[in-house]
């Protein structure tokens, strides 16, 4: 059964079962401080569980793109090495909020497995949980007792807290599972040792295949758990490894999710898999990489040297030193790659096909630059190995070229060891293990429990109408972290503060009670769908009413600036063409940032036609037509623009001034005029094919004309008052530049005129010709003088060459 048919038939099945299909959400998360990458299937729906939202459907199945590279959930240095981890990877699930738990659960995945894909149900093993002491948490018999219906007892396993009680985080919805394993042994195999004493003991063909989640618990602060509300079901089954099963083969990679790029890999670096370890693992890890990459690069999150862009970037690294070091490639080919997964998965993800040319630049530019940080290092490590005496290189030393140049530590040891060579490997752990701490300890936080005070799940902004109104604290919570302290977290009945989200930064201001307490409010995020106000200190008065007043200053000026980055975008699709694309922005009160997809760097020309058309708009006095709740479809139809990778509802909110038009959840101005002025700052390349854009309105640009007049001021100042300063500036270089000429001659003749007086002074010292002298030249004269030095003892030199490695003369300068 093909990839694609088992996908379908997966989805096709929960359809029939009464579940909503739909879509996988983008695998990189940007509304959840919690997380960087969706890394389970039941991400996307946390705030169902968590009880801040409702679905749609009380029934929901998917297959949803996940990534596991760090944290808790740390797959990369396991992949490549076995068959059956990967970093990117499907997760096939099904979901209930409230609605069916165990028996339907285990009944349809017994009914999927067994029936609908024919799975012999006597190499299928089950695992429950057996209940733990500490939490007070008996054995799953419900579970169990479901499973015996379905095979017999000595294939039903007890599991460990470790294994079958799923835990979000260190907080949260948590519950027991069931893990549903697969023995594809062959007979001989099974005859020696039974697939029950191989379960959870990593063996490559005893696998895990899905994991049935029943989620009953909360997890509170203190460690403790409670019941929560609703029991939902939360299961994942991986696409990857059902393929190996349903495909009668012996590794993920043999199926064909991987085949087509692995037979890419072995035309392009003119290798075969499977007949070398090496080899293979480095093709494996290549394989599975670039799936990675180009997922994440699709859903907009590009490489980088911070956070998520760090991941992607440490990812593809890592596959660019395999194919270096073990496939002998010293030029980018992981890029061509693309064609292949886009054409494998472009139909199931069509954000592959949409964005290819795109994922190719990137991944291109960064090889490139990765193998030029590799000579590098390569030299680097050369110099280190000249200048270690002894037999071992010190692990400091190598964690420096690891830390700051980039350059791989296995590769280090790999060439130590070519040479005959050590490496300090204690040395090394310690320094990173340094390293590590201090980034653990910056980014440290701990949380407390919310306080509920009034128990109201419904929270409403008001924020597109009002900046004041009176709001009742329905929640909160103490946070601490290095960074900010002590800090406080309180959520409202209603609220007309913006959150930060779809670019923009989040509302600041203050609360105020009838007693005339105030409480500031210093930024507004929004987790898990709900709206998250900072502050340093609780309210005095919990339970009464509240004035809450955004600081319209602030959103005055960040609502200028998100309005200029719509006019903005509407520009450069006028400008350049419609290829262009945002690939990111960030809106603040005093600037804003706009990424977005070009294959040039911008002329002078282009700029300005970007500039004159956005102030054109400004000067037209466009007004703000809004539209909340309008049906998505209906949006699209009328020509709205979704920014590909965003999470919208089925209702979403337009936002047109004039031709302009876009699905946007963000504060804008009540007309164009209000913006004043649009001014760009600067445009650069960020990665290969995205431009960046920055620029300022408003008061910004006030100031940033007075600065220039200033500056204008005092520049014609030093040029006594110039009425043409450009030509007066212009003037000024050409004279320098003569002045320098003339000065270069006369240094060169003085030094041709010292020479002469400096043979005389040269002295033999154990056989070395030896002269130290101040002169008064510069730098340029010194050396000029040097060489002219050397050519009168070039006779002595070659008639006193070099013996056992002493130089023949030595001369010295230094500057008086």
């Amino acid at each position: 059964m093909k990839s694609q048919d088992i996908r379908s038939k997966f989805l096709e099945f929960f359809e029939n079962k009464k579940h909503g299909i739909v879509p996988s959400a983008s695998m990189v998360v940007k509304d959840d401080p919690t997380l960087m990458f969706v890394n389970s299937g039941m991400a996307p729906f946390k705030e169902f569980f968590l009880g801040n939202a409702k679905p749609k459907h009380k029934r929901l199945a998917d297959t949803q793109k996940c990534l596991r590279v760090s944290g808790k959930h740390n797959d990369l240095e396991e992949v490549g090495y076995d068959t059956y981890h990967h970093t990117l990877f499907e997760m096939l699930g099904n979901w209930s909020f409230g609605d069916y738990f165990k028996k339907e659960a285990i009944a349809w995945a017994w009914e999927l497995l067994t029936e609908v894909f024919g799975i012999d149900k006597d190499i299928l093993y089950v695992t429950v949980f057996e209940g733990d002491e500490k939490d007070g948490i008996p054995m799953d018999e419900e579970a169990y007792n479901f499973w015996k219906a379905k095979l017999p007892e000595d294939r039903i396993l007890m599991g460990n807290k470790k294994d079958n009680f799923w835990e979000m985080g260190e907080q949260g919805p948590c519950g027991p599972c069931s893990e549903i394993h697969v023995d594809i042994r062959s007979k001989e195999e099974k005859a020696k040792i039974a697939g029950k004493d191989l379960v959870n003991k990593d063996h490559p063909h005893v696998v895990e295949i899905w994991n049935l989640v029943f989620m009953q618990y909360n997890r509170k602060a203190d460690g403790s758990l409670e019941n929560l509300p609703e029991k939902h079901i939360d299961t994942g089954m991986g696409f990857e490894r059902l393929c190996m099963v349903l495909q009668n083969v012996r590794s993920n990679y043999d199926t064909d999710v991987f085949t087509p790029i692995i037979r890419e890999i072995e035309t392009i670096t003119d290798t075969e898999y499977g007949k070398d370890e090496k080899t293979d693992i480095a093709i494996r890890v290549i394989s599975d990489h670039v799936r990675a990459v180009a997922f994440s690069i699709a859903d907009g999150q590009l490489p980088s040297n911070t956070g998520a862009g760090y991941v992607i970037r440490r990812i593809l690294r890592r596959a660019i030193r395999y194919g270096f070091t073990f496939l002998n490639t010293k030029e980018p080919f992981i890029y061509r790659l693309i064609e292949v997964l886009s054409k494998k998965m472009g139909e199931a993800f069509p954000e592959l096909k949409a964005q290819k040319q795109l994922i190719e630049n990137v991944i291109k530019e960064e090889e490139a630059s990765f193998l030029r940080t590799l000579d590098q290092g390569l030299l680097l490590l050369d110099r280190i190995i000249e200048s270690t005496k002894g037999g071992q290189i010190s692990g400091k030393k190598a964690f420096e070229l690891y830390d700051t140049y980039g350059f791989p530590i296995d590769l280090t040891a790999l060439i130590l060891n070519e040479k005959g060579l050590s490496l300090d490997e204690k040395g090394f752990n310690e320094e990173l293990e340094k390293q590590k701490n201090r980034s653990r300890a910056a980014s440290e936080m701990t949380t407390d429990d919310w306080t509920i005070l009034v128990d109201d799940a419904e929270q409403e902004f008001v924020g597109y109408d009002t900046l004041e109104t009176n709001v009742k604290l329905t929640r909160y919570r103490k946070i601490v972290s290095k960074k900010d302290g002590e800090m406080y977290q309180l959520v409202f009945n209603l609220t007309p503060f913006y959150a930060e989200g779809g670019g923009q930064v989040g509302d600041k201001g203050y609360l105020e009670d009838v007693h005339g307490d105030v409480v500031y409010i210093l930024d507004t995020k929004k987790e898990n769908n709900v709206i998250i106000h900072f502050a340093k200190n609780l309210p005095k008065h919990l339970n009464e009413t509240f004035k809450a007043v955004v600081d319209a200053k602030q959103r005055y000026r960040t609502a200028c600036n998100h309005t200029a980055t719509h006019l903005l975008h509407q520009a450069l699709r006028e400008v350049l063409g419609d290829h262009v694309e945002q690939k990111g922005s960030a809106v603040h009160s005093k600037y804003l940032r706009f990424d977005f997809s070009h294959f040039a760097k911008l002329t002078t020309e282009e700029l300005r036609d970007i500039e004159n058309f956005v102030n054109a708009r400004i000067d037209g006095k466009l007004p703000l037509e809004e539209r909340r709740n309008v049906p998505m479809e209906q949006a699209i139809k009328e020509g709205a623009v979704a920014l590909f990778g965003e999470k919208y509802g089925d209702a979403v909110r337009t936002i047109r001034f004039g031709q302009s038009m876009e699905l946007c959840g963000g504060t804008h101005v009540q007309n164009t005029a209000d913006i004043w002025h649009f001014k760009i700052k600067s445009e650069s390349a960020i990665a290969a094919g995205i431009r960046r854009i920055e620029a300022i309105t408003n008061d910004a640009v006030k100031e940033f004309y007075f600065e220039n007049n200033r500056v204008l001021f005092e520049i014609k100042d030093l040029l006594n008052n110039a009425k043409n300063p450009v030509k007066a500036v212009s003037e000024l270089q050409n004279e320098n530049s003569k002045l320098k000429k003339q000065i270069d001659g006369l240094l060169k003749e003085k030094a041709k005129n010292l020479k002469g007086d400096l043979k005389n002074e040269l002295q033999d010292i154990n056989g070395v010709q030896f002269l130290a002298k101040k002169v008064d030249l510069d730098a340029s004269g010194i050396k000029d003088l040097a060489f002219e030095v050397r050519n009168l003892i070039t006779c002595f030199c070659y008639l006193q060459p070099i013996k056992m490695g002493k130089p023949c003369c030595r001369v010295i300068f230094l500057k008086s």
